[in-house]
Protein backbone atom coordinates (compact mmCIF):
# COMPACT_ATOMS: atom_id res chain seq x y z
CA UNK A 1 0.00 0.00 0.00
CA UNK A 2 2.84 2.23 0.64
CA UNK A 3 3.78 2.06 -3.29
CA UNK A 4 0.31 3.08 -3.87
CA UNK A 5 -0.01 5.97 -1.36
CA UNK A 6 3.53 7.22 -3.24
CA UNK A 7 1.86 7.02 -6.95
CA UNK A 8 -0.96 8.94 -5.90
CA UNK A 9 -0.96 12.09 -7.79
CA UNK A 10 -2.04 15.58 -5.83
CA UNK A 11 -5.15 15.46 -8.16
CA UNK A 12 -6.26 12.24 -6.48
CA UNK A 13 -5.34 13.32 -2.63
CA UNK A 14 -7.47 16.48 -3.10
CA UNK A 15 -10.55 14.36 -4.23
CA UNK A 16 -10.17 12.37 -1.37
CA UNK A 17 -9.21 14.81 1.15
CA UNK A 18 -12.79 16.27 -0.39
CA UNK A 19 -14.41 13.20 -0.10
CA UNK A 20 -13.25 12.96 3.93
CA UNK A 21 -14.04 16.34 4.77
CA UNK A 22 -17.49 16.22 2.87
CA UNK A 23 -16.81 19.22 0.99
CA UNK A 24 -17.50 19.70 -3.08
CA UNK A 25 -14.04 19.85 -4.69
CA UNK A 26 -13.29 23.71 -6.69
CA UNK A 27 -12.76 22.58 -10.41
CA UNK A 28 -10.63 25.44 -10.63
CA UNK A 29 -8.34 24.17 -7.94
CA UNK A 30 -8.27 20.76 -9.99
CA UNK A 31 -7.71 22.63 -13.11
CA UNK A 32 -4.70 24.84 -11.98
CA UNK A 33 -2.54 22.59 -9.78
CA UNK A 34 0.14 22.13 -12.03
CA UNK A 35 0.59 26.09 -12.52
CA UNK A 36 2.40 28.19 -10.18
CA UNK A 37 -0.21 31.31 -9.40
CA UNK A 38 -3.94 29.63 -8.03
CA UNK A 39 -6.33 32.73 -7.06
CA UNK A 40 -9.60 30.86 -4.81
CA UNK A 41 -10.15 34.61 -3.18
CA UNK A 42 -13.87 34.84 -2.32
CA UNK A 43 -14.80 31.18 -2.75
CA UNK A 44 -16.68 30.68 0.69
CA UNK A 45 -14.33 27.36 1.33
CA UNK A 46 -14.69 27.66 4.95
CA UNK A 47 -12.17 25.25 7.41
CA UNK A 48 -13.32 22.29 6.02
CA UNK A 49 -12.50 23.52 2.35
CA UNK A 50 -9.43 24.46 3.10
CA UNK A 51 -7.99 21.83 4.91
CA UNK A 52 -8.86 19.88 1.66
CA UNK A 53 -6.84 22.74 -0.23
CA UNK A 54 -3.92 21.78 2.48
CA UNK A 55 -3.89 18.25 2.34
CA UNK A 56 -3.68 18.10 -1.60
CA UNK A 57 -0.36 20.70 -1.17
CA UNK A 58 1.47 18.96 1.38
CA UNK A 59 4.22 18.08 -1.50
CA UNK A 60 2.87 19.94 -4.37
CA UNK A 61 5.97 21.08 -5.96
CA UNK A 62 4.86 23.64 -8.64
CA UNK A 63 2.31 26.28 -6.64
CA UNK A 64 4.27 29.33 -5.94
CA UNK A 65 1.54 32.02 -5.16
CA UNK A 66 -1.99 31.15 -3.48
CA UNK A 67 -4.62 33.54 -2.78
CA UNK A 68 -7.12 32.41 -0.39
CA UNK A 69 -8.45 35.98 0.41
CA UNK A 70 -11.80 36.30 2.57
CA UNK A 71 -13.04 32.63 2.48
CA UNK A 72 -13.86 32.56 6.11
CA UNK A 73 -10.98 29.78 6.88
CA UNK A 74 -10.93 31.02 10.65
CA UNK A 75 -8.66 29.32 13.07
CA UNK A 76 -9.59 25.91 12.31
CA UNK A 77 -8.05 26.67 8.80
CA UNK A 78 -5.29 28.95 9.89
CA UNK A 79 -4.34 26.01 11.51
CA UNK A 80 -4.21 23.39 8.92
CA UNK A 81 -2.30 25.88 6.30
CA UNK A 82 0.32 26.42 8.77
CA UNK A 83 0.94 22.56 8.65
CA UNK A 84 0.80 21.93 5.34
CA UNK A 85 3.78 24.84 4.93
CA UNK A 86 5.90 23.08 7.38
CA UNK A 87 5.85 20.27 4.75
CA UNK A 88 5.93 21.65 1.49
CA UNK A 89 8.82 23.75 -0.18
CA UNK A 90 7.46 25.33 -3.42
CA UNK A 91 5.04 28.09 -1.75
CA UNK A 92 6.62 31.50 -1.64
CA UNK A 93 3.19 33.85 -1.44
CA UNK A 94 0.39 33.29 0.82
CA UNK A 95 -2.45 35.61 1.10
CA UNK A 96 -5.00 34.51 3.69
CA UNK A 97 -6.19 37.99 4.97
CA UNK A 98 -9.76 38.68 5.64
CA UNK A 99 -10.33 35.30 7.43
CA UNK A 100 -11.94 35.65 10.77
CA UNK A 101 -8.44 33.95 12.00
CA UNK A 102 -8.40 35.96 15.28
CA UNK A 103 -5.93 34.86 17.96
CA UNK A 104 -5.27 30.82 17.70
CA UNK A 105 -4.44 31.80 13.94
CA UNK A 106 -2.38 34.22 14.62
CA UNK A 107 -0.60 32.15 16.82
CA UNK A 108 -0.39 28.95 14.54
CA UNK A 109 0.63 31.45 12.23
CA UNK A 110 3.52 33.16 14.24
CA UNK A 111 5.11 29.68 15.36
CA UNK A 112 5.48 28.84 11.92
CA UNK A 113 7.41 32.01 11.29
CA UNK A 114 9.46 31.83 14.60
CA UNK A 115 10.56 28.31 13.33
CA UNK A 116 11.35 29.33 10.20
CA UNK A 117 9.52 26.48 8.54
CA UNK A 118 8.55 27.27 5.38
CA UNK A 119 9.43 29.18 2.64
CA UNK A 120 7.51 32.25 2.41
CA UNK A 121 8.70 35.74 1.72
CA UNK A 122 5.40 37.37 1.27
CA UNK A 123 2.65 36.87 3.55
CA UNK A 124 -1.13 39.16 3.43
CA UNK A 125 -2.77 38.57 6.75
CA UNK A 126 -5.16 42.08 6.29
CA UNK A 127 -7.94 41.88 8.30
CA UNK A 128 -8.25 39.17 10.81
CA UNK A 129 -9.08 40.54 14.04
CA UNK A 130 -5.50 40.51 15.51
CA UNK A 131 -5.65 42.10 18.74
CA UNK A 132 -2.68 43.22 20.82
CA UNK A 133 -2.22 39.83 22.73
CA UNK A 134 -1.37 38.14 18.90
CA UNK A 135 1.37 41.42 18.65
CA UNK A 136 3.50 39.29 20.63
CA UNK A 137 3.47 36.55 18.77
CA UNK A 138 4.23 38.26 15.80
CA UNK A 139 6.77 40.26 17.32
CA UNK A 140 9.15 36.85 18.50
CA UNK A 141 8.42 35.02 15.61
CA UNK A 142 9.66 37.92 13.12
CA UNK A 143 12.83 38.55 15.94
CA UNK A 144 14.38 35.65 14.28
CA UNK A 145 12.49 35.14 10.51
CA UNK A 146 15.11 35.64 8.02
CA UNK A 147 12.41 34.14 5.43
CA UNK A 148 9.85 36.45 5.23
CA UNK A 149 10.41 40.11 2.79
CA UNK A 150 7.18 41.38 2.87
CA UNK A 151 4.07 41.51 5.39
CA UNK A 152 0.80 42.72 5.20
CA UNK A 153 -0.98 42.93 9.12
CA UNK A 154 -2.99 46.06 7.92
CA UNK A 155 -6.78 46.46 9.14
CA UNK A 156 -5.88 44.23 12.46
CA UNK A 157 -6.63 45.82 15.96
CA UNK A 158 -2.76 46.23 17.59
CA UNK A 159 -3.12 49.05 18.80
CA UNK A 160 -0.64 51.12 20.55
CA UNK A 161 0.95 47.97 22.76
CA UNK A 162 1.02 45.86 19.56
CA UNK A 163 2.57 48.61 17.96
CA UNK A 164 5.35 49.32 20.89
CA UNK A 165 6.18 45.46 20.29
CA UNK A 166 6.67 45.54 17.07
CA UNK A 167 8.49 48.73 17.09
CA UNK A 168 11.09 46.61 19.17
CA UNK A 169 11.02 43.62 16.45
CA UNK A 170 12.02 45.84 13.92
CA UNK A 171 15.41 46.60 15.80
CA UNK A 172 16.11 43.28 15.63
CA UNK A 173 14.36 41.71 12.15
CA UNK A 174 17.15 41.53 9.14
CA UNK A 175 14.89 40.69 6.51
CA UNK A 176 11.63 42.61 6.38
CA UNK A 177 11.70 44.78 3.11
CA UNK A 178 7.94 45.71 3.23
CA UNK A 179 5.24 46.19 5.89
CA UNK A 180 1.90 47.49 5.86
CA UNK A 181 0.71 48.16 9.71
CA UNK A 182 -2.07 50.70 8.34
CA UNK A 183 -5.37 50.86 10.20
CA UNK A 184 -4.16 49.43 13.42
CA UNK A 185 -5.09 51.88 16.31
CA UNK A 186 -1.37 52.27 16.79
CA UNK A 187 -1.40 56.09 17.92
CA UNK A 188 1.47 57.59 19.77
CA UNK A 189 3.22 55.17 21.44
CA UNK A 190 3.02 52.89 18.89
CA UNK A 191 4.25 55.26 16.47
CA UNK A 192 7.03 56.14 18.59
CA UNK A 193 8.33 52.73 19.10
CA UNK A 194 7.96 51.65 15.39
CA UNK A 195 10.28 54.97 15.10
CA UNK A 196 12.98 53.85 17.40
CA UNK A 197 12.70 50.50 15.87
CA UNK A 198 13.65 51.98 12.60
CA UNK A 199 16.50 53.88 13.90
CA UNK A 200 18.56 50.09 14.28
CA UNK A 201 16.16 48.39 11.32
CA UNK A 202 18.94 47.91 8.66
CA UNK A 203 16.32 45.90 6.19
CA UNK A 204 12.91 47.87 5.83
CA UNK A 205 12.57 49.64 2.62
CA UNK A 206 8.90 50.47 2.44
CA UNK A 207 6.49 51.24 5.28
CA UNK A 208 2.77 51.98 5.53
CA UNK A 209 1.61 53.33 8.70
CA UNK A 210 -1.74 55.53 7.21
CA UNK A 211 -4.81 55.80 9.23
CA UNK A 212 -2.95 55.39 12.92
CA UNK A 213 -3.87 58.45 14.88
CA UNK A 214 0.19 58.86 14.93
CA UNK A 215 -0.21 62.78 15.34
CA UNK A 216 2.52 65.05 16.02
CA UNK A 217 4.84 63.24 18.23
CA UNK A 218 4.61 60.05 15.67
CA UNK A 219 5.83 62.13 13.39
CA UNK A 220 8.52 63.80 15.59
CA UNK A 221 9.62 60.07 16.27
CA UNK A 222 9.43 59.32 12.50
CA UNK A 223 11.51 62.55 11.65
CA UNK A 224 14.72 61.23 14.30
CA UNK A 225 14.44 57.97 13.02
CA UNK A 226 15.30 59.67 9.42
CA UNK A 227 17.89 60.98 10.64
CA UNK A 228 19.44 57.82 10.67
CA UNK A 229 18.01 55.20 8.65
CA UNK A 230 19.74 54.79 5.30
CA UNK A 231 17.88 52.24 3.97
CA UNK A 232 13.60 53.19 4.23
CA UNK A 233 12.73 54.18 0.81
CA UNK A 234 8.76 54.68 1.05
CA UNK A 235 7.27 55.85 4.09
CA UNK A 236 3.04 56.48 4.34
CA UNK A 237 1.78 58.65 7.10
CA UNK A 238 -1.50 59.69 5.19
CA UNK A 239 -4.52 60.50 7.37
CA UNK A 240 -2.55 60.38 10.65
CA UNK A 241 -3.44 63.74 12.16
CA UNK A 242 -0.22 65.50 11.60
CA UNK A 243 -0.61 69.00 11.78
CA UNK A 244 2.29 71.89 10.50
CA UNK A 245 4.05 71.32 14.09
CA UNK A 246 4.48 67.56 13.37
CA UNK A 247 5.31 68.15 9.74
CA UNK A 248 8.03 70.23 11.26
CA UNK A 249 9.54 67.82 13.30
CA UNK A 250 9.59 65.50 10.33
CA UNK A 251 11.45 67.87 8.58
CA UNK A 252 14.12 67.63 10.96
CA UNK A 253 14.74 64.08 9.42
CA UNK A 254 14.36 64.93 6.07
CA UNK A 255 16.81 67.91 5.94
CA UNK A 256 19.66 64.85 6.05
CA UNK A 257 18.19 61.82 5.20
CA UNK A 258 19.75 60.01 2.24
CA UNK A 259 17.11 57.51 0.95
CA UNK A 260 14.22 58.54 0.97
CA UNK A 261 12.37 58.77 -2.04
CA UNK A 262 8.08 59.09 -1.34
CA UNK A 263 6.34 60.17 1.24
CA UNK A 264 2.99 60.13 1.52
CA UNK A 265 1.30 62.26 3.53
CA UNK A 266 -2.41 63.31 2.03
CA UNK A 267 -5.40 63.73 4.22
CA UNK A 268 -3.20 65.44 7.39
CA UNK A 269 -4.16 68.51 8.23
CA UNK A 270 -1.43 70.45 6.72
CA UNK A 271 -1.93 74.04 5.56
CA UNK A 272 0.70 75.61 2.99
CA UNK A 273 2.93 76.24 5.92
CA UNK A 274 3.47 72.49 6.33
CA UNK A 275 3.56 72.37 3.16
CA UNK A 276 6.36 75.05 2.76
CA UNK A 277 8.71 73.43 5.65
CA UNK A 278 8.49 69.81 3.89
CA UNK A 279 9.55 71.38 0.47
CA UNK A 280 12.27 73.56 2.59
CA UNK A 281 13.58 70.21 3.43
CA UNK A 282 14.31 69.01 0.57
CA UNK A 283 15.79 71.91 -0.56
CA UNK A 284 17.96 72.42 2.51
CA UNK A 285 19.18 68.43 2.00
CA UNK A 286 22.20 68.62 -0.79
CA UNK A 287 21.87 64.31 -0.43
CA UNK A 288 18.13 64.70 -0.45
CA UNK A 289 16.76 61.68 -3.26
CA UNK A 290 13.04 62.98 -2.58
CA UNK A 291 10.83 61.75 -6.00
CA UNK A 292 7.36 62.16 -4.69
CA UNK A 293 6.12 64.03 -1.61
CA UNK A 294 1.92 63.42 -1.47
CA UNK A 295 -0.04 66.11 0.13
CA UNK A 296 -3.00 66.47 -2.38
CA UNK A 297 -5.43 67.66 0.08
CA UNK A 298 -3.31 70.91 0.93
CA UNK A 299 -4.31 74.26 -0.61
CA UNK A 300 -1.34 76.04 -1.47
CA UNK A 301 -0.47 79.64 -2.07
CA UNK A 302 1.44 81.53 -5.23
CA UNK A 303 4.81 82.09 -2.55
CA UNK A 304 4.45 77.97 -2.00
CA UNK A 305 4.37 77.42 -6.08
CA UNK A 306 7.16 79.92 -6.58
CA UNK A 307 9.12 77.87 -4.01
CA UNK A 308 8.51 75.01 -5.66
CA UNK A 309 9.80 75.91 -8.91
CA UNK A 310 13.26 76.47 -7.15
CA UNK A 311 13.07 73.41 -5.87
CA UNK A 312 12.48 71.75 -8.82
CA UNK A 313 15.53 73.37 -10.57
CA UNK A 314 17.74 71.68 -8.10
CA UNK A 315 15.70 68.29 -8.30
CA UNK A 316 13.81 67.58 -11.19
CA UNK A 317 13.04 64.68 -10.23
CA UNK A 318 10.82 65.51 -7.90
CA UNK A 319 6.97 65.54 -7.72
CA UNK A 320 4.96 67.06 -5.31
CA UNK A 321 1.49 66.40 -5.50
CA UNK A 322 -0.84 69.44 -3.80
CA UNK A 323 -3.92 70.77 -3.83
CA UNK A 324 -5.65 73.89 -5.18
CA UNK A 325 -3.35 76.77 -5.65
CA UNK A 326 -5.68 79.64 -3.29
CA UNK A 327 -6.85 82.32 -5.78
CA UNK A 328 -6.35 80.12 -9.22
CA UNK A 329 -9.65 78.70 -9.33
CA UNK A 330 -11.84 81.34 -10.42
CA UNK A 331 -9.09 81.91 -13.17
CA UNK A 332 -9.00 80.18 -16.50
CA UNK A 333 -6.13 77.37 -16.40
CA UNK A 334 -3.25 78.07 -18.72
CA UNK A 335 -3.85 75.84 -22.32
CA UNK A 336 -1.29 73.23 -22.73
CA UNK A 337 -0.55 71.65 -26.01
CA UNK A 338 -0.71 67.82 -25.45
CA UNK A 339 2.92 66.89 -24.91
CA UNK A 340 2.76 63.61 -26.93
CA UNK A 341 2.11 65.42 -29.87
CA UNK A 342 4.70 68.55 -29.29
CA UNK A 343 7.27 65.37 -29.07
CA UNK A 344 5.95 63.76 -32.50
CA UNK A 345 6.20 66.83 -34.33
CA UNK A 346 9.81 67.27 -32.93
CA UNK A 347 10.59 63.69 -33.70
CA UNK A 348 8.95 64.48 -37.47
CA UNK A 349 11.28 67.69 -38.27
CA UNK A 350 14.43 65.80 -37.11
CA UNK A 351 13.26 62.72 -39.05
CA UNK A 352 13.70 59.88 -35.66
CA UNK A 353 11.46 57.51 -34.41
CA UNK A 354 9.52 57.35 -30.97
CA UNK A 355 12.16 54.55 -30.08
CA UNK A 356 14.96 56.71 -30.63
CA UNK A 357 13.80 58.51 -28.07
CA UNK A 358 12.75 56.68 -25.27
CA UNK A 359 16.12 54.78 -25.85
CA UNK A 360 18.49 58.10 -25.67
CA UNK A 361 16.73 58.32 -22.25
CA UNK A 362 17.05 54.57 -20.99
CA UNK A 363 20.25 54.20 -19.27
CA UNK A 364 19.82 50.64 -18.41
CA UNK A 365 18.44 50.02 -22.21
CA UNK A 366 15.68 47.27 -20.62
CA UNK A 367 12.97 49.16 -22.45
CA UNK A 368 11.48 50.42 -18.44
CA UNK A 369 12.47 54.05 -17.44
CA UNK A 370 11.78 54.43 -13.66
CA UNK A 371 8.97 57.67 -13.89
CA UNK A 372 11.50 60.20 -12.00
CA UNK A 373 14.82 59.46 -14.27
CA UNK A 374 11.94 60.02 -17.07
CA UNK A 375 10.93 63.53 -15.72
CA UNK A 376 14.30 64.74 -14.87
CA UNK A 377 15.25 63.40 -18.22
CA UNK A 378 12.52 65.43 -19.85
CA UNK A 379 13.16 68.55 -17.44
CA UNK A 380 16.74 68.71 -18.26
CA UNK A 381 16.53 68.14 -22.06
CA UNK A 382 16.48 71.77 -23.80
CA UNK A 383 15.45 70.16 -27.58
CA UNK A 384 11.49 69.66 -26.82
CA UNK A 385 9.93 72.92 -25.29
CA UNK A 386 7.83 71.21 -22.81
CA UNK A 387 6.83 72.32 -19.65
CA UNK A 388 6.44 70.84 -15.97
CA UNK A 389 2.74 70.81 -16.23
CA UNK A 390 3.26 68.60 -19.82
CA UNK A 391 5.74 66.60 -18.21
CA UNK A 392 3.87 65.36 -15.66
CA UNK A 393 0.37 64.77 -18.34
CA UNK A 394 2.87 62.48 -20.32
CA UNK A 395 3.95 60.81 -16.94
CA UNK A 396 0.58 59.87 -16.08
CA UNK A 397 0.10 58.64 -19.99
CA UNK A 398 2.91 56.54 -20.38
CA UNK A 399 2.85 55.16 -16.41
CA UNK A 400 -0.93 54.99 -16.74
CA UNK A 401 -1.55 51.55 -14.06
CA UNK A 402 1.17 54.03 -11.27
CA UNK A 403 3.64 51.33 -11.61
CA UNK A 404 6.56 54.03 -10.95
CA UNK A 405 8.16 53.18 -14.18
CA UNK A 406 7.51 54.10 -18.31
CA UNK A 407 7.44 51.50 -20.33
CA UNK A 408 7.82 51.67 -23.69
Amino acid sequence: SEKTFANITDRELYLEACRLMEVVPVSHFLENMTKSYINLNHRGLGPKGVKAIAIALVSNTTVTHLELEDNCIQAEGAICIAEMLQENSSLQQLNISNNHLDTAGAEAIANLLFENLSYLHALQLSGNSFGEETAQYFADALMGNYQVRELDLSHNDFSEKGGQLLGQMLASNTSLEILDLSWNHLKRNGAVALGTGLRKNGALKILNLSWNGIGNQGALALGEALKVNNVLVHLDISNNQIYNDGAQKLCKGLEVNGKLNILKMANNPLTWEGATALVTAVRKNPNSVMEEINISNVLVNETFVKLLDLVYQMHPELDVIHGEVEGHIAKIPKQHPNPMKVIQKYLKEHNLQLWDFFRNIDKDGNMKIPVASFRKAMMQQSSIPLDRVQIGELVRKLDRNRTGFVDY
